[in-house]
């Protein structure tokens, strides 16, 4: 049983009168890919959120390496080591491939006139280049953000959030609208990912690509875990089964 990089206790978050989390808990262990499922509304994307900082919960604990994350903004978060992209790409078309890796370091975040005129820059960019390398876009450096591929823009997303060399990198949705070729490019891109960061948690729809990827699964639903274990365990699970296709129990 390897060590706990991340531990989720409890936490709770609720918009109004809908309950996003209801006392979720789980752990991330080092050196593992996680794969979470769920069907739509299952607290997924909430749980990135919260996890990331961008929604504060309103109960339990966050905490990675023994470091108290709970009440950490987004940014310091990210300091932190945890890394994420998003469901919608977030780039910026009019830059270039490259120029999107560097503005996501933090030496530009913090001081973005220092980062550009700075000597280390040549530095910088050796670094982003490695991204872009393992991502296979590193031919497309100079080329506008916006002119790359749908899953090249994906790729893109995992170099920009690979910067800062993150402890901990959440994918949300990774393989959402690509077709079969470009899915089977992403695992290979994941896997190349691993090399980077301590551990990844994926939160995928795509179950094929998650009982490739994930060394073991955690299944959401209405905002709570409902089964963990190996891939096997838990897309065989009776409560996972019955939350993504619905049975007879379901109307007693």
């Amino acid at each position: 049983m390897s060590t706990a990089l991340l531990t989720v206790s409890d936490i709770r978050k609720s918009f109004g009168g809908i309950t996003a989390l209801d006392g979720l808990s789980f752990t991330v262990r080092q050196g593992e890919i996680l794969g979470i499922v769920g069907p739509n509304g299952a607290g997924k994307s909430a749980m990135i959120n919260a996890v990331s900082g961008i929604y504060p919960t309103d109960s339990g604990s966050i905490t990675m390496a023994g470091r108290d994350l709970t009440r950490l903004p987004a940014h310091e978060r990210s300091r932190a080591g945890v890394a994420r992209t998003f469901q919608n790409i977030r780039l910026f078309g009019r830059m270039s491939v490259l120029e999107n890796v560097l503005m996501a370091r933090k030496e530009h975040v913090l001081n973005p006139l220092r980062s550009v005129f700075s000597g280390r820059r040549r530095q910088r960019v050796a670094e982003a280049m490695r991204q872009l390398e393992a991502m296979r876009l590193a031919a497309k450096a100079d080329w506008p953000a916006s002119s790359l591929a749908y899953g090249e823009a994906r790729r893109l997303e995992i170099a920009r959030a690979l910067a800062n060399g993150p402890t901990l990198l959440f994918l949300d949705e990774p393989a959402a609208g690509m077709n079969d070729q470009e899915t089977a490019l992403l695992i290979e891109d994941i896997r190349a990912a691993r090399a980077g960061v301590d551990s990844i948690v994926i939160v995928e729809h795509d179950v094929a690509l998650l009982r490739t990827l994930s060394d073991r699964m955690v299944a959401l639903h209405y905002g709570r875990e409902i089964a963990e274990g190996s891939p096997e365990e838990v897309l065989s699970h009776p409560e996972v089964v019955r939350a993504y296709l619905g049975t007879v129990d379901d109307a007693h």
